[in-house]
């Protein structure tokens, strides 16, 4: 093996526990933002989506899908993780109930967003956001017909939620602009 080649494997090794940490505590924060309730109109609002596009935009679609898969694991081993739980339910109950479909909508979207605005400036960056929301509508409205009446899916699982949606995507686009990627400052504060 040749020295550039170790030192290759070195970096990537020591990169480990930072990445695992970075998961850890961006599942515990996706937590909080689920159980975090604004008031608005006209239903209150999680943080969640604002969460997993910060993530995608932050880290980028490998750490964000990451971040989301830990976060669907330990709701799916029954920690009352989810927005509603244990209330609503926990565990694999909760995921294969009316709102499973947006949990996986969301994951998706942590992949699809991280890859669609790298490089991009802030219309790009919200134009990704745009398309990452749309995937988890149309897979948490698709999951949501074995629950509800076709004709009611927009009025209970689209509408009472697009302008809250709209403003926490408007909120990361401009947080994106005010404030340096947080990947570039964790390789800062790591050194």
């Amino acid at each position: 093996m040749t020295d550039v080649a170790a030192r290759l494997i070195d970096d990537r090794l020591r990169e480990v526990p930072r990445t695992v940490l970075t998961v850890i505590a961006g599942a515990v924060l996706m937590t909080l933002a689920a159980k975090s309730q604004i008031p608005f109109w006209p239903v209150p609002m999680t943080l969640h989506t604002l969460a997993v596009m910060a993530f995608a935009l932050a880290f980028g679609p490998r750490i964000a899908v990451a971040i989301f898969l830990t976060y669907l694991a330990a709701g799916a081993a029954g920690l009352p993780v989810f927005s509603g739980s244990p209330e609503r339910g926990v565990g694999l109950a909760y995921l294969a109930g009316p709102t499973g479909g947006y949990l996986f909508g969301y994951l998706l979207a942590s992949g699809l967003v991280g890859v669609l605005a790298r490089g991009k400036g802030v219309i790009g960056r919200f134009g990704a956001m745009l398309a990452g929301l749309a995937i988890v509508y149309a897979i948490g409205a698709a999951w949501l017909a074995a629950y509800v009446p076709v004709g009611q899916i927009l009025a209970l699982g689209v509408t009472p939620f697009l302008a809250g949606d709209l403003v926490k995507l408007g909120v990361v686009a401009a947080l994106s602009v005010a404030v340096p990627s947080l990947r570039d400052w964790l390789r800062i504060a790591g050194r």
